[in-house]
């Protein structure tokens, strides 16, 4: 299998890209989202080559509609700012896309349970080097498991081996699961009878489920309300909130869309179905969250610069393992809750994204100058190439004006 971004719900991968990469992370606060269009100021040059490279994912690879909101590191600084979207957000309407709607970010909601846990940590509440075993005696047990093994840190970090239960045979059709509720302790109960796996990097929603089930445990709330009233709410995140089983997106928003390709039994007409509706509670605090491309920037802006963690908890959430590139693509590497990748122009982006069943694709990444890049899709991309050019998107919105490393070389 190539490469794909992580997802936060259907049993096919999809990682060279980010998203569903997932990502967070900059400095300095992100400059709110222009209209569709509008031209970046400054001397930073007209962003032809962003522009370029959204088009293609919409004229070339079939995403239904594509949105990129740049920001620099300022709130009062031009250079690097671009809001510019292409495609269609709603096929019924005929309405445009534009980077303001709401979407599904899938598992960009990885991040925000991660900042949650660094805070319990950084009152002391939760230890990253604790087992499992010390909050949810018994919980992970048998086929091979031991929750007296498994620590904190290796939950967030992707390396308890545990299994992923989006893995599991039931989801090589998640539209056939699209309106199930599910609860968190059924989704691990049956990670644990799937086979284990390969290596010491696995990335896993399951991880994220037990994290929430230890935050309800420690701080007697659920981890969605603690992470309402810790950051959604105080950071001022007016898109961003917890779905439930509610199945609509709520507000202003895109329609996303998934192509019916049957599965592994093939047997899918090729047609584009209407994936918005969607009962979210598989994916829970791994998954679940709605936003958008300028709560996301606000969000990384905060995580970044200090106003959700203390110096030593970024610290921590920067140490980085190796990722299986099979699971991500070449030159990944995963922290807690957070993916580092390498630059054209030198350096790395930090961040996350998401993938939903449904379409919908989200991605925030911070570059090494506290450039930041938010991508909004509402088809997930179909064939490797497109999702090379989904990165390549990235990769362009966070270069663009600055050398890239062989041109620094030869210098």
């Amino acid at each position: 299998m190539p490469t794909f971004l992580p997802t936060s719900g259907t049993g096919r991968r999809i990682g060279l890209a980010v998203l569903v990469a997932a990502t967070v992370l900059a400095t300095g606060p992100a400059a709110a989202a222009q209209a569709p269009g509008s031209r970046s100021g400054g001397d930073c040059g007209t962003h032809d080559r962003t522009r370029q490279a959204l088009r293609v994912l919409t004229e070339r690879d079939g995403i239904t509609g594509a949105a990129v909101l740049v920001s620099g590191p300022n709130a009062d600084e031009p250079c690097g700012r671009l809001a510019e979207a292409a495609g269609t957000a709603d096929l019924r309407t005929g309405r445009p896309m534009n980077t303001v709607d709401r979407l599904r970010v899938g598992s960009v909601t990885k991040t925000f349970t991660a900042a949650l846990v660094l805070q319990l940590v950084a009152e002391h509440r939760l230890s990253l080097e604790a087992p499992v075993d010390r909050y949810l005696p018994g919980l992970i047990h048998g086929h091979g498991h031991d929750g007296g093994l498994i620590t904190v840190r290796q939950l967030l970090q992707h390396t308890s081996q545990l299994p992923d239960y989006l893995d599991a045979p039931e989801w090589e059709h998640p539209e056939r699961l699209r309106y199930r509720h599910f609860e968190p302790r059924d989704l691990v109960t049956r990670a644990l009878e799937l086979p284990r796996p390969q290596g010491t990097w696995h990335y896993a929603t399951t991880n994220y489920l037990v994290l929430g089930m230890i935050v309800r445990e420690v701080t007697g709330r659920s981890p969605e309300a603690e992470i309402t009233r810790r950051i959604i709410k105080p950071l001022g995140l007016h898109d961003t909130y917890w779905p439930g089983d509610d199945t609509r997106v709520r507000g202003p928003h895109s329609r996303s869309y998934f192509i019916d390709g049957g599965g592994s039994d093939g047997d899918g007409d090729g047609r584009r179905v209407d994936g918005t509706a969607w009962n979210m509670t598989f994916g829970g605090v791994g998954g679940a969250l709605v936003s958008s491309p300028g709560d996301l920037t606000r969000f990384a802006a905060a995580l970044f610069d200090g106003r959700l963690l203390p110096a030593a908890q970024l610290a921590e959430m920067r140490r980085t393992v190796e990722a299986d590139a099979d699971r991500l693509w070449p030159g990944a590497r995963y922290g807690l809750g957070l993916i580092s990748s390498p630059l054209s122009c030198g350096g790395t982006w930090w961040g996350h994204g998401g993938t939903v069943p449904g379409g919908h694709r989200a991605l925030i990444a911070v570059g090494p100058g506290g450039r930041s890049v938010a991508v909004a899709l509402n088809t997930v991309p179909a064939s490797l190439q497109a999702e090379l050019d989904f990165l390549d998107l990235v990769d362009k919105a966070l270069c663009e004006g600055r050398p890239s490393e062989t041109e620094r070389t030869s210098a």
